[in-house]
């Protein structure tokens, strides 16, 4: 009787769920993404470009541990709310196809490769999509 290889099953990705806040003051709202090696922060109030893509070049940072989501922690059902449970069902689809992408090329930390995000995702990387992640 010859003996018969299966395929082995493919490993089950385990997706890490991050806290998201949003912090209300006076004259400004923040956009509180926690639990990363260094929190980040959208200023909600700001028209700053430079600080949601400062934020997500962080994030490809920390993608490269591994695949995470935000869950947005937020009692008040206000305007800030809304744009930010938006905007979080945006990045979490984005941040899942971004991290495929760098499995695909074997750019994280359990890849063969393990590539450098600082030399592969260099401080000014700039895709064409900026748009959906205007605030």
């Amino acid at each position: 009787m010859k003996a018969v290889k299966l395929p082995l099953e493919k490993e089950e990705k385990y997706m890490e769920t991050k806290k998201a806040t949003i912090t209300r003051k006076e004259d400004s709202a923040l956009l509180v993404l926690e639990n990363l090696s260094i929190n980040q922060t959208i200023i909600l109030t700001e028209d700053n470009p430079n600080n949601v893509k400062d934020v997500f070049n962080n994030l490809l940072k920390d993608l490269k541990k591994g695949v995470f989501e935000f869950e947005l922690q937020d009692g008040t059902e206000d305007m800030y709310h809304a744009i930010c449970t938006e905007y979080l069902i945006q990045l979490n689809s984005e941040l899942a196809i971004i991290f495929q992408e760098m499995e695909e090329y074997e750019l994280t930390e359990n890849s063969e490769y393990g590539g450098d995000l600082e030399e592969d995702f260099p401080d000014d990387f700039d895709d064409d999509d900026d748009d959906e992640f205007d605030i």
